[in-house]
């Protein structure tokens, strides 16, 4: 059973948040203007086979582990924009085809190759995808699914941010593989941030977190499967074709 006095450090953990004390969250009380989570999407497959995921560089693309057969791709707009499209793409064979794509957001200040702790943007790299969880119920998963309370956004923050946290994907960035997306631990040292995720959008930038509709997270959850092997790839544009 979580103590409320664990629920607020693993909450307060979440997305990089500044402290336990101060907690902002990818939710965070900050934004201005947001829309209600959820957003329009664009589903429609690719149908031309793809020799390699397009708008990667041979600087990241070599760190996609070869047995890799899924692909997150987020394309961030522009180094200080929070404004992303994530797209899911498939290997069959020796060939990638795309499967989905979403607009999304990304860190409320763009992009770093340097993440720390409280920069507000999302690090540019290539990280596995081994665990998911949420406030809700599995939506039919392979991931390993942690279902909790502890996941729930604070009340004190805007109304529009209280169900980012219904569906989340980690994205192994300074943290443990195969403990929940919630878990503290960072190997790294906190200065170095943590606990970024994919989840749910509430309709602006995040704290360093990649967000996006409720279908689009429903999509991925039903569909990233630990046997394929998946990765997020993940920075603005000239970042990622560096």
């Amino acid at each position: 059973m979580w103590s409320i006095g664990s629920i607020r450090v693993v909450v307060g953990a979440i997305c990089g948040a500044l402290s336990v004390m101060s907690l902002t969250g990818c939710g965070g009380s900050g934004h201005k203007g947001a829309a209600a989570h959820g957003g329009p999407d664009d589903t429609r497959p690719h149908e031309t086979a793809l020799k390699r995921v397009p708008g990667i560089g041979d600087r990241l693309w070599k760190r996609v582990p070869a047995d890799s057969r899924q692909v997150v791709a987020v394309y961030g707009a522009g180094r200080n924009s929070p404004d992303s499209t994530v797209t899911l793409f498939t290997r069959h064979g020796s060939l990638w085809k795309q499967e989905r794509s979403w607009s999304a957001h990304n860190g409320r200040k763009g992009w770093t190759a340097d993440h720390h702790e409280g920069d507000l943007r999302s690090p540019v790299g290539v990280f596995t995808l081994s665990d998911a969880g949420g406030v809700l119920a599995a939506p039919g998963v392979k991931l390993p699914y942690s279902r909790s309370a502890a996941f729930q956004a604070p009340r004190y923050w805007k109304k529009p941010y209280w169900h980012d946290f219904d569906y989340v994907v980690a994205i192994d960035y300074n943290r443990v593989k195969g403990t929940p997306p919630n878990d503290p631990t960072r190997p790294r040292g906190q200065a170095k941030g943590g606990g970024i995720w994919l989840h749910m959008d509430h309709g602006s930038g995040t704290s360093a977190c990649v967000s996006q509709s409720k279908s689009a997270m429903e999509y991925l959850l039903r569909t990233l499967d630990p046997a394929l092997h998946p990765v997020v790839v993940m920075g603005d544009r000239a970042e990622l074709k560096a």
